[in-house]
């Protein structure tokens, strides 16, 4: 019987690559953002709000973040009827809105990303060029 296993985490590097590529991908939109990387148990390992960006919307972020994190798929795949429910069990910790993405590479998942403050198919393709400037896998996300 194992009582370790390995882990695998992101590194700083790859959390500043992350930010830098979400940031320029709002900016060339000219949707300025909120970026919140959490870890695979939730914990923030970076956040940032862009000038502009909706202060809320760093709460929304983290709740995408964590939420693609803890099912290890985008936040909008949590079904429609459990939203309300799971958000209230939650206190708003769980969401069903757009723009949350687990991060795995190699298939290992790593954490999730959350972006808000634009419309959610703004949000999702922030979050991509996150996971993009990392090498994430992007298999069986919707687009």
């Amino acid at each position: 019987m194992a009582f370790v296993e390995a882990t695998a985490r992101l590194t700083d590097e790859g959390l500043s690559a992350m930010l830098a590529a979400a940031v320029a991908a709002a900016k060339a939109m000219g949707q300025p953002q909120c970026i919140v990387v959490v870890d695979q148990s939730g914990v923030t390992l970076a956040a940032f709000r862009m000038a502009g960006s909706r202060y809320l919307s760093l709460k929304s972020a983290t709740a995408k973040a964590r939420t693609a994190a803890s099912i290890g798929a985008p936040s909008d795949s949590v079904p429609e009827p459990v939203r309300p429910a799971i958000a209230a069990a939650t206190e708003g910790a769980v969401t069903g809105l757009r723009g949350g993405l687990p991060i795995r590479i190699g298939g290992v998942l790593l954490g999730g990303i959350g972006v808000g403050s634009g419309s959610g198919e703004q949000d999702e393709t922030v979050a991509r060029a996150a996971l993009s400037a990392i090498g994430a896998d992007t298999a069986g996300q919707a687009a």
